[in-house]
């Protein structure tokens, strides 16, 4: 086989699986804006249909020598492969048999696809085809959650308190209007406009509402009660679905003891640094005096919700002061800053970036310091994930199965070196902030600790809360909304500090090889043209970019968007 020919084959195994995908499961992913006339179909026999096809597309890709193919589709295989698997993965162990936990639901997901304005009469009429397809989905969801509550599969009981909250507030709404069903075609015009809206209001009255009724007697009555008392992902499926799913999230071989010894040498890394900071703002080096007074001092809170969004918006700002000193390409897409809506404020975390907009949780204002917004919006916003996920959009010569996906280890992990790189950037102006970015790296370290420590070694929840109270300086609330998200979503959070120390060490090997060669901006948007890579495809492209002496991967016509 030639290099075109392995080519023109991976090319077509990729684009033929992508477009059977997208027709399975459709475009309601959260970086897409595309209204599909359906629900996924999420029965067994759909699963099942689902595991054969990427059985067989990844005998297929491996079935292609490497040495046959052009540089950009080695890539391309090396990206494809590791996704697959992760599917199949997902499909063995069955996982859709628990489409909820502690930090996401499918019935979140339905209600956020609702706060997405739609505007095209068009996509209103998929948006109402939607609505009417809502009792069999959640018909099928209730099943899914039985089959994995009758094998002893599902999320840990302790952490799913209340989290029927959103689902009872679609099912209890008396002014069905107000609910994101409806005003999600708020910007549609026209002479349709309010043809549809009335038929959205009929549609949640008739369809949604009495099938959220439904879910939720099921969630309150038959499934929150029996779930696992264990919070172990090795006594609830199996120490090897606790392996698949650290390889998931790190796309790393690493063994539950190895990430715990990894975690445990970072904190105390950190720990010194912060002992640094304790010793200039007059607290002896005493880390632990030092949380306490920032956890405690008013002049670290604000009392009203528009002050903190005031404060994560000039933040903001101070980094598009700064942007081309350190990128020289910067995505097209802007961002808004955006209240976590009431019903999910009681449980979400802190902040959430995305495509284009930054979620900013208002709720319990004395557990939202100020010191902590700097390290947040550079993580959530830009030139985080708000940054990341649009420049991976918008690289036109991926395939859109890479376009498309998202990579914890890789996300995460280059969100997590923004907060650092805000040194640099000058983002951090007083010695508390830089500790709360501190915090932040703590937080995130700890995570190596805490994942393992819960899943695999043994930790009791307390035990694992003690720990993170006791070496950051995130407030109570969180500890516990922290803490529960672990628990529930095995190996996730140990993709962040895993993902930084590799854009870490990397950096310092092509500043080291490059010398005066290394350029920053071309570093950087090096790491963001790939869109979201496993570590090992990093790790290779990075070499590539040392080899070829640091130059920027765009045209010179496009350095600067």
């Amino acid at each position: 086989m030639t290099a075109s020919s392995g080519d023109s084959a991976l090319r077509r195994l990729y684009t033929d699986e992508w477009a059977w995908r997208t027709g399975e499961l459709g475009h309601g992913s959260w970086r897409s804006t595309e209204t599909d006339p359906f629900l996924p179909d999420v029965g067994p026999a759909a699963q099942e249909r689902r595991q054969r096809r990427w059985e067989e597309t990844l005998a297929a890709v491996r079935e292609i020598d490497p040495a046959t193919l052009s540089e950009a589709e080695r890539t391309n295989q090396a990206v494809y492969a590791n996704q697959l698997q992760t599917l199949i993965n997902q499909q063995r162990f069955r996982t859709w048999e628990a489409p909820a936990n502690a930090d996401s639901s499918f019935w979140n997901d339905l209600i956020d696809r609702g706060r997405r304005p739609i505007t095209d009469p068009d996509q209103a009429d998929r948006w109402l085809s939607q609505l009417e397809h809502v009792p069999a989905y959640l018909e099928q969801q209730i099943e899914n959650l039985g089959a994995g509550l009758a094998r002893g599969f599902g999320p840990p009981k302790i952490t799913m308190t209340g989290r029927e909250t959103t689902a009872r507030t679609v099912a209890e709404a008396t002014d069905p209007a107000a609910l994101p069903f409806v005003t999600t075609l708020d910007g549609v015009t026209g002479s349709r406009a309010e043809s549809l809206r009335r038929q959205a209001i009929r549609l949640v009255e008739e369809r949604v509402q009495p099938a959220f009724r439904g879910l939720v007697d099921y969630l309150t009555e038959s499934y929150l009660p029996n779930l696992p008392e264990s919070i172990a992902a090795v006594e609830i499926a199996g120490a090897d679905y606790y392996a698949a799913q650290l390889r998931e999230y790190t796309t790393l071989d690493l063994t539950p003891e190895e990430i715990h010894a990894i975690g445990l040498r970072e904190v105390d890394k950190i720990r010194t640094e912060m002992r640094a900071i304790a010793e200039q703002t007059g607290f002896g080096g005493d880390v632990d005096a030092l949380l306490a007074f920032m956890r405690s001092d008013d002049q670290f809170y604000v009392d009203e919700p528009r002050e903190l969004l005031r404060e994560a918006a000039w933040h903001a700002k101070k980094f598009d002061a700064v942007v081309h000193r350190y990128f020289g390409r910067v995505p097209r897409q802007r961002f808004a800053i955006i209240e976590v809506p009431p019903d999910l404020a009681p449980f979400y975390t802190f902040g959430r970036g995305g495509v284009d907009r930054y979620l900013l949780n208002t709720y319990g204002l004395r557990e939202r310091p100020l010191y902590s917004l700097p390290a947040l919006t550079l993580h959530e916003a830009a030139p985080g994930h708000a940054f990341q996920i649009p420049l991976a959009l918008e690289q036109q010569d991926h395939p859109e199965f890479r376009r498309n996906d998202y990579l914890s280890a890789y996300g995460e992990g280059w969100a997590l070196y923004t907060e650092r790189l805000g040194v640099e950037m000058g983002m951090y102006e007083t010695p508390y902030e830089l500790m709360g970015m501190l915090g932040y790296q703590m937080w995130r370290a700890v995570r190596l600790v805490i994942d393992p420590g819960i899943h695999a070694l043994g930790w009791s929840r307390e035990r694992a809360q003690a720990f993170l109270r006791d070496n950051t300086a995130i407030g109570g609330h969180e500890v516990i909304t922290e803490v529960d998200r672990y628990t529930a979503w095995p190996g996730q959070a140990c993709a962040y500090y895993l993902g930084q120390l590799e854009i870490l060490e990397l950096r310092a090997r092509a500043e080291r090889e490059l010398g005066e060669g290394f350029d920053l901006r071309n570093f950087h948007d090096q790491v963001l043209s790939l869109g979201s890579v496993p570590l090992q495809v990093l790790r290779a492209e990075i070499e590539r970019f040392i080899a070829r002496g640091g130059t920027s991967p765009y045209p010179a016509s496009g350095l600067t968007q």
